[in-house]
């Protein structure tokens, strides 16, 4: 179950740093709206990290959690921010998934 709690908890840092950018692209009420979004999904993102930490090992979950992340996040700039999807970009992102894959299964927990 943390594990779920711990991935859900990456999905919600993919949706703050979103936030992040859209609040940056906007002005006005539409950037103070992006930075409420920005801190609820924070705010969601902790503490469901903090819940996922009260059994898993706090190295493997902060890796996960931020591995999670990131992968989203650029698969958000790719996809929504049109960022560039270039082959060394495209092979790191396979690395980063391959090990967050991989301290899932030497994890003790």
């Amino acid at each position: 179950m943390n594990w779920i709690l711990l991935v859900i908890a990456g999905f919600f840092e993919v949706g703050f740093a979103s936030c992040l950018g859209k609040a940056k692209e906007t002005t006005g009420t539409a950037s103070t709206l992006w930075m409420v979004g920005f801190f609820i999904c924070l705010t969601i993102s902790m503490v469901l990290l903090y819940k996922a930490t009260q059994t898993l090992p706090i190295g493997t979950a902060y890796a996960v959690w931020t591995g999670v992340g990131a992968v989203g996040t650029v698969l958000v700039g790719i996809f929504i921010f049109k960022e560039p999807a270039d082959f060394w970009r495209l092979f790191f992102l396979t690395t980063l998934i391959a090990s967050i894959v991989g301290l899932k299964f030497v994890s003790s927990h």
